[in-house]
Order: structure tokens, then C-alpha cells, then sequence
């Protein structure tokens, strides 16, 4: 049988009305069905919108025919988010996130019985383990550029309506649309600083800093590397008894939990005591003491276990604000793989307390078969990286093998041990000593 002859071939030649896929598609159209398929918001910008160049070629490899965006916006009911009980909180988190994964698959069930092909990604996790960039998607800069809100000084969107009780989804669209949306043009906002407050950590600076690590550290302890670390104390262990000696039953109680029912977040109070938002503000317009009764003050107070890595400002942050909470020290559990990596990671770590009263310039060089020059420009809570070259007079000058590097960072090779092997040197021990502090691992 010839191809022309083949009854599927046949059956869809016959069709009267193909989609034409040069022709624009309705915006309004596209709203439509993702607002009907249970997107609370929703917005859309062109693929080629400057504000998300860096994404390009990560959307691409979800789909490759991606040309615009449409962004979702899903709310969580207010007061479980807000509850201390974090199982409460935590599964309002993971249902709405559920909530916003089934969104966008039906959108794009509905998007192409209509003849627009699209892609749903993933709202969070799961994530790609295996890459250096494990979130193919960033939905945050491409909900900002679809006028569905503003990053508060928290680091999380604030939708102008539902503040920031909302997660985020986006649907890559293979269809060229008729109308482009932008970002709102004020922030709701309204840097309150009830988020600093809040924070078990200090992750969040009042002038609008953020320390990552630690936030990353302690709110996505059940996440990602307290489940490595863990699988490590297991093979370290010698038996039953020298297990307990590492693992507090509770954390053994975690991993159990986040394997079977979802990892749960820690703290995320930051979103618990933000007031912004249309329906959300009402409340503390109405008494600010009593919304700081009700809503922050029960979080500061909680009795908890809270993640840092030793000698951090998060630790220095709840030693002093938070003596009642419980410190429990861990590594970061980051894995470092290139070069590329441990430089994007200096501004993700960078402690800005542990760098107080320093300035000086770190020239850095890398040998091996990943050979690299930078400059690291410590003053005070500002932090400068060049890579690919040395810039002005280095006060401090580090020279490494680039794998002995790497293996340092990711705990894989002590320190002592690449200096005395001089797979790692130095010009200055004591800078050298405040350099690393900056920088935990």
C-alpha cells in the first residue's frame, strides 16, 4: 500500500479545515483556555524577549519548537501556608503545585484539540539531577515579563492580587500569538521587612541582600543534599549503634517522611508573614501589630531544629534572634562540576557578615586541563567576580589544579591535604583563611 493510499493518510487529507501555523493565534484565545482549565492568571510573552535571553537554549531542550510563553499563576489558600505546623504548610505547598502541573497538562490537552502545539514544563520538582542547571524552566523572570507580578525583597513573585500566595507555571507555545503582555509597572511589595523578620536564618537582608546558601541550606534541607549526606552516614556507619551516634532519629524520621510523602519545606516563612497583595492585605491595613501577632511572631517563637553550615552568618543569625530554635550543623551539599559552577556559585554563597571589614582583591589562577584566570573583589558586603582575567593589584593570589579545586569544594579532597600535596597554593595565609570563610562549603 502507497502512502497516498493509507487510510490515516487519507482520513486526515480529507479534514476540511487544517490549522494554518504561520498565522498568529489568538492571545485572547489562548487565555481563554488556560484560564478555563483552572489557571487563576495567566500571560504571555514572545520567545525572543530580552528580558529571558538566558534561558533560550534551556527552553529549547524541553522544546525545541518553543517560539512564545505563557505563564500561569495558581494560588494557595492563605492560612495553612501561614500555619506552624509545617505538615500543614507543606501540603498546600505540594497539592498547589500538583494543582498547577495538572493545569498545564490540561492546557495543553485543550491547546491542541484546537491545533497550537505546546509543551507543558514542570513547576518544580522533579528537576534534571544530572545537568549543572537542574530547573530547565525559570518561571519567576518569565512571570515577572508577563505583568503576573513582582519579585518582593524575599526573592519570591508577588502576583498584584493574590501576593504572594501563588506558584508558577509555564507552557512553551509553538505558535506565534497576536499580543504580547509586560511587566506591571508598579511592585506590590510593600518592604515591610515582616519576610527579614520572619527568616530563621537571616537569608534575607533588610536592605534587600540575599545570603541563598543559607536559605537553600536550611528550607530545602529534605530536598536535595541532606539526602546525599544521609546515604553517606549510612555507608560510614559500622553498625545499628554507631549509626544513631551520626543520624538523630528525627532525621531518620525525615528521609522516611520526604521518601514517602514529598520532602517538605522548612521554613518558607518568608511567603507566610508577606502581607502584600489586593486579597491579602486587608488585615494588616487594618491593625499591623495584631497581623504581626497572629502571623509572624507564632513563627519567630517556634521551637524547631534550624540547618547551617558551621562558622555562616545563618548560624551567627540564630545564635543571636533565635536562642530558643535548635542549631543543627550540616555541609551544604552542593555539588560543584566546572569551573563555570564554582563561579556562579561565589555569589550564591557569599556571606556578607563573615565578610565585614575586608578589602582586598583575590587573583586566582587555575591550571590543568581546565585552565582558567579571575578576579574575586572583596570590600565589605560587596562582592566583585571577573572571570577569564586578573584585574588590579591582588592583595591575595591563589594557584590551584582545577579538578584538586573542585574536588576541595565538593568535599571530596580536605584542604590540608591539596596545600601539602601543593595542588592548592597561596601568597597570604591569613587572607587566604578570610577568602575561604566568605565561602563556606
Amino acid at each position: 500500500m502507497s502512502l497516498d493510499d493509507h487510510p490515516t493518510v487519507r482520513a486526515v487529507r480529507a479534514r476540511s479545515s487544517e490549522p494554518v501555523r504561520d498565522v498568529p493565534v489568538s492571545s485572547e484565545l489562548i487565555k481563554d483556555i488556560a484560564r478555563r482549565c483552572g489557571a487563576d492568571d495567566v500571560g504571555i510573552i514572545e520567545f525572543e524577549r530580552a528580558a529571558i535571553a538566558s534561558q533560550r537554549d534551556f527552553i529549547r531542550k524541553v522544546y525545541s519548537r518553543t517560539r512564545s510563553l505563557l505563564a500561569i499563576v495558581c494560588h494557595m489558600n492563605r492560612e495553612p501556608v501561614r500555619s506552624p505546623s509545617r505538615s500543614v504548610a507543606n501540603e498546600e505547598f505540594h497539592s498547589t503545585y500538583d494543582h498547577v502541573n495538572e493545569t498545564a497538562r490540561a492546557i495543553v490537552r485543550a491547546l491542541d484539540e484546537h491545533g497550537i502545539p505546546a509543551c507543558n514544563s514542570v513547576a518544580a520538582f522533579p528537576m534534571e539531577m544530572d545537568l549543572p542547571r537542574i530547573m530547565m524552566v525559570q518561571h519567576k523572570p518569565i512571570a515577572v515579563e508577563a505583568g503576573l507580578g513582582r519579585m518582593g525583597i524575599h526573592r519570591s513573585v508577588i502576583h498584584p492580587k493574590f501576593g504572594s500566595f501563588v506558584l508558577l507555571g509555564t507552557i512553551l507555545l509553538g505558535c506565534e500569538v497576536d499580543a504580547h503582555d509586560h511587566p506591571i509597572d508598579y511592585n506590590p511589595c510593600l518592604e515591610c521587612k515582616l519576610c527579614v523578620a520572619a527568616c530563621p536564618v537571616g537569608a534575607i537582608k533588610p536592605d534587600g541582600g540575599f545570603d541563598f546558601l543559607s536559605c537553600h541550606t536550611h528550607n530545602y534541607h529534605d530536598f536535595l543534599g541532606n539526602f546525599t549526606q544521609w546515604v553517606e552516614k549510612v555507608a560510614d556507619a559500622k553498625d545499628a549503634r554507631d549509626y544513631r551516634a551520626r543520624v538523630p532519629r528525627t532525621e531518620t524520621l525525615n528521609i522516611w517522611q520526604s521518601l514517602s510523602f514529598k520532602p517538605g519545606y522548612k521554613a518558607a516563612y518568608c511567603i507566610s508573614a508577606c502581607p502584600a497583595g489586593e486579597d491579602v492585605i486587608g488585615p494588616f491595613l487594618h491593625d499591623r501589630d495584631a497581623h504581626f501577632a497572629d502571623v509572624v511572631q507564632p513563627l519567630i517563637d517556634k521551637d524547631e531544629f534550624v540547618y547551617v553550615i558551621p562558622d555562616t552568618d545563618a548560624e551567627d543569625t540564630v545564635t543571636r534572634r533565635f536562642p530558643h530554635k535548635k542549631l543543627q550543623h550540616v555541609t551544604s551539599g552542593r555539588h560543584t562540576g566546572s569551573l563555570q559552577a564554582y563561579i556562579f556559585s561565589l555569589s550564591l554563597g557569599f556571606q556578607r557578615g563573615r565578610a565585614r571589614g575586608l578589602d582586598f582583591v583575590t587573583h586566582l589562577r587555575f591550571t590543568g586541563a581546565s585552565a582558567l584566570d579571575m578576579t574575586v573583589a572583596i570590600k565589605g558586603k560587596d562582592l566583585q567576580v571577573v572571570p577569564g582575567r586578573h584585574v588590579g593589584e591582588a592583595a591575595l593570589t591563589i594557584t590551584a589544579d582545577t579538578q584538586a579545586w573542585l574536588r576541595v569544594q565538593n568535599r571530596d579532597l580536605e584542604l590540608a591535604d591539596a596545600v601539602t600535596h601543593e595542588l592548592v597554593s597561596y601568597s597570604d595565609e591569613t587572607l587566604f583563611a578570610a577568602y575561604m570563610r566568605c565561602f563556606p562549603l
